[in-house]
């Protein structure tokens, strides 16, 4: 029923202003749709919808991951480079260096936007 078709990820704010600036201007992502309630967003072959809500960054748990690939070392140095601050999470027992967890050949990072929504990079 649902196995053919395309989905996207849909994330809560509470300040669309300041949202932007984290997702076109930190983030790099090129708006589709922009109004002052909402911003459709492209990422890759879907897109990110972000919408004003008053239960915004209540979700403790990944709201949106990117498989970026061998440029997680990149994409982390340069977001490290504006200021973005990633998550260390010890308890998961994985090295941590430079905002980025790993294990292995597994590598991973997690940040947030301004209204604490996590967001996760991988190398898968």
């Amino acid at each position: 029923m649902l196995a053919d078709k395309d989905s996207s990820a849909i994330v809560a704010v509470r300040d669309i202003a300041a949202a932007r600036a984290f997702y076109v201007d930190t983030l790099g992502l090129e708006p589709d749709q922009d109004d002052e309630n909402m911003l459709v967003l492209k990422t890759g072959s879907t897109q990110l919808v972000v919408y004003v809500s008053d239960y915004a960054g209540t979700n403790k748990a990944n709201a949106v991951v990117w498989g970026v690939g061998e440029d997680i070392d990149a994409i982390v140095s340069t977001l490290l480079g504006k200021g973005v601050k990633f998550e260390h999470y010890p308890d998961m027992g994985l090295d941590y260096s430079g905002g980025i967890h790993s294990s292995g050949d597994f590598k991973a990072a997690w940040l947030k936007d301004p209204d604490g929504n996590i967001l996760h990079l991988n190398n898968m």
